[in-house]
């Protein structure tokens, strides 16, 4: 049972650690490969035009990263 509790306890410091390190810093997540957008592909969907709350998020993306601080 000792074994079981230390086991346990060293996991949860790690997952401690990480959620801390995402915090400090405010990185959003992201796969390893990029996805789409590392092969030039904006969207992934064959519309000539986004629908209204893709168009939404892409402006609210958008002002936050011309509003960014850092």
């Amino acid at each position: 049972m000792s074994i079981f509790l230390l086991t346990f306890g060293l996991f949860l410091i790690v997952v401690v650690a990480m959620a801390l390190g995402y915090l400090v810093q405010r990185k959003t997540i992201a796969g390893s490969c990029g996805g789409l957008g590392a092969l030039g592909i904006e969207k992934a969907c064959d519309c000539d035009k986004p629908c209204e709350s893709r168009q939404r998020r892409l402006e609210k993306e958008k002002f936050w990263q011309d509003n960014k601080i850092i």
